[in-house]
């Protein structure tokens, strides 16, 4: 069921069944010349039924909303040409080949492929990524109206102004967006408040969770009084940018450690001997879809310390190596 927050804002939420996230948090903007739906979850049934009764209930249906993504994640975009249909889904310069460019998307996945047979992911379990990961068997489908947004430009609807704020990290191009007159924040998944966001390493960037702290630094000076995050509930937005930024630099220590204490080991096994909170007796029980966020979050970790000259890699006879400097 819709939540009203302020006057012709509101939130949909949209089940995520059998995922941690659990939810995602649509929004809509109603004006009286056009409505914008801001995200809309993976390509699934339950997401599609929730999404589209909520857009009922507020006396819309699909196609008859421009679409707003935070970011290219198939839980945030799966839905997007459904919705819009013949209208725009709006979306980061950064990340709108990935979505609209099937080419582009299949470059990517093998690009990334390749990374992760790099750091020692095995094979078997790489195959049954490519059949069961929802980045991949629920993002949008080819079609849909694409228009690109530029770090500072500004969308007028129902009488709100969103300034598009470029926050990589998460993904090359996460957006966030900004309503200075009432103070709110349309976080994405840059920051959540009941979860970490997943920051996992990227083709496009050579060290995305350097480029996400800087990020994180650089939103904090902006006056956020409500924050509007992609998934579950909202919180103390300066309070948890601290937080976020103080688990990494634990992390990075962490992994730091691991490395010292095991040299020569690829990404895979060092994840192995760091701490996850997940439900599992060992690493050999993780979950296929836990292990592949774990490796890609300790992949980001560590080309942080090998960028700063902390860590040095190699790389022989394709499988990488660590070690402390």
């Amino acid at each position: 069921m819709p939540e009203e927050i302020i006057d012709r804002i509101y939130r949909i939420p949209v089940p995520l069944p059998g995922n941690p996230l659990k939810e995602l948090n649509a929004y809509l903007i109603k004006g009286t010349d056009r409505a914008v739906l801001i995200d809309t979850g993976f390509r699934q049934p339950a997401c599609r039924e929730a999404l589209f009764a909520g857009l009922r209930e507020l006396g819309l249906r699909r196609g008859e909303v421009d679409v707003l993504l935070t970011h290219l994640h198939s839980d945030h975009s799966g839905l997007a040409p459904e919705a819009a249909q013949d209208r725009t889904i709006y979306v980061s310069e950064a990340d709108r080949p990935t979505l609209d460019d099937l080419h582009a998307r299949q470059v990517h996945w093998d690009k990334l492929e390749e990374r992760f047979q790099e750091e020692g992911f095995p094979r078997h379990l790489l195959a049954r990524m490519q059949e069961t990961n929802p980045a991949r068997s629920m993002a949008p489908p080819s079609g849909g109206h694409y228009q690109s947004l530029r770090d500072g430009e500004v969308l007028e609807v129902g009488g709100y102004r969103l300034q598009c704020l470029l926050m990589p990290g998460h993904t090359p191009g996460q957006m966030c967006f900004w309503m200075e007159e009432q103070g709110i924040m349309f976080t994405g998944d840059h920051v959540l408040f009941d979860i970490t966001p997943n920051i996992t390493a990227w083709i496009q960037m050579k060290d995305a969770l350097g480029t996400y702290l800087d990020s994180l630094r650089k939103i904090d000076a902006y006056d956020v009084r409500l924050a509007l995050p992609g998934h579950r509930k909202t919180g103390d937005f300066h309070q948890r940018i601290a937080q976020l930024l103080e688990h990494h630099h634990r992390r990075l220590d962490e992994a730091l450690s691991v490395v010292k204490a095991h040299p020569g080991r690829p990404a895979y096994d060092i994840a192995g001997h760091m701490t996850w909170k997940i439900r599992a007796n060992s690493w050999q029980d993780f979950p296929v879809a836990q292990k592949w966020f774990a490796v890609g979050e300790c992949m980001s970790h560590l080309d942080y310390l090998t960028v700063r000259g902390k860590v040095q890699k190699t790389v022989a006879d394709g499988k990488a190596a660590y070690y402390a400097v």
